[in-house]
């Protein structure tokens, strides 16, 4: 069966080093402050002026004065801070993020990201901060859901819609596996239980080749 979104989440923070300081983009990225793991301090980052993003509040804890990049409600952690918006850009532009988690239309084989716009005219374009996070940032990875819910590939081998940014993605979290971009192509580091290759691929318009160790994701029930 595919992820669902907080299991999608949930296997992206798995890969988050200890001391990193990352920011979550708008919409599913939001989640992984959820499952950070215990053992390690990440510093997430909002870019509406935030350092230490903690978990979504509980229905009794939600301060509407406290709200991420997509306005809603987050929790700080100890030792967390506001910042001004300007200076939460100069450590985008700085390159001070060593990794930004961002959401996805389209993503090609060679790394392109288009995360802004769409065709649909009920769906308002929204640049926000993901072009200055596509290009700051020292790592950009992408969760995002497999296909459309037409059914239509989210991994092209060239994107049709607008550009964010090109060639800077380097991981993509999905619905169906963990796939890497690399020099050679997109290399499918894990793929989940009861999806064989042949049915990826499927899925995917670019062309996919499986990693000599590729394994299997198994995420917990979430």
């Amino acid at each position: 069966m595919p992820l669902n979104r907080r299991q999608i989440a949930w296997r992206a923070a798995q890969d988050l080093a200890d001391g990193a300081y990352v920011n979550l983009g708008i919409g599913l990225p939001t989640m992984v402050a959820d499952f950070i793991p215990a053992d390690r301090e990440i510093v997430l980052h909002s870019e509406n002026g935030i350092l230490g993003v903690g978990p979504a509040p509980g229905d009794n804890e939600i301060d509407w004065d406290l709200i991420n990049a997509g306005k809603q409600p987050i929790t700080l952690v100890t030792g967390g801070s506001y910042v001004h918006h300007t200076d939460s850009f100069l450590m985008i532009r700085g390159g001070h993020l060593d990794l930004a988690l961002l959401g996805a239309f389209e993503v090609s084989e060679a790394g392109d990201l288009a995360n802004w716009t769409t065709d649909d005219p009920s769906f308002p374009p929204g640049v926000g901060g993901a072009m200055d996070l596509a290009v700051g940032a020292k790592e950009i990875r992408v969760l995002v859901e497999h296909t459309t819910r037409a059914g239509a590939p989210r991994i092209r081998r060239q994107c049709e819609l607008p550009l964010t940014a090109a060639g800077v993605v380097r991981r993509i979290y999905t619905d169906l596996a963990v796939i890497d971009v690399t020099a050679g192509g997109l290399v499918v580091r894990e793929i989940v239980e009861d999806v064989d290759f042949p049915t990826l691929q499927a899925r995917t318009e670019a062309m996919l080749r499986p990693a000599p160790d590729i394994s299997v994701l198994r995420p917990p029930a979430l």
